[in-house]
């Protein structure tokens, strides 16, 4: 008889080994990639209301690095027995840290901006959206190699 795995048992959907990382780091990329887009269309079309979108994505990415961050270090000790870290997981904790420290930094400069009454955060904060967009996408890249997605 072959054993199934029930989706809705909360057993399963808590305790696996590593699927909190899997599932919660979505939140931080989709909230940073949309507020990237959304600060294009503020600057774009001159509307606070983008400029505003961006800054709360930005804001609630910020906090879901935090859980990605503990859930990404639980995976490597329970999925990959604490192994050394070398190779892939070498480059995706790298990346992973670049791309936590992009997130935080972005949101302390729109936060700043904000605070500042800046009718729209400075220009050269885009050049720092669009290095924050490069490294998430290598470190999704590198951690579907850990999971097996890419092979």
């Amino acid at each position: 008889m072959i054993a199934t795995l029930n989706p809705f048992d909360l057993r399963t959907v808590l305790l696996a080994k590593h699927a909190q990382h899997v599932v919660l780091i979505h939140f931080p990329i989709a909230l940073c990639l949309s507020a990237v887009a959304f600060d294009l269309l503020g600057r774009l079309t001159h509307r606070s209301e983008f400029s505003t979108a961006a800054y709360w994505n930005f804001t609630l990415a910020a906090i879901g690095t935090l859980p990605a961050i503990v859930t990404g270090l639980l995976a490597w000790q329970f999925q990959l027995e604490g192994q050394r870290i070398k190779g892939i997981l070498l480059y995706h904790m790298v990346a992973a840290t670049a791309s936590t420290i992009l997130i935080l930094t972005i949101w302390f400069s729109h936060y700043r901006s904000r605070k500042r009454s800046e009718s729209s955060p400075p220009s050269w904060l885009l050049v720092l959206d669009l290095a924050g967009v490069m490294c998430i996408t290598i470190t999704g890249h590198l951690g579907g190699f850990l999971s097996g997605v890419n092979q």
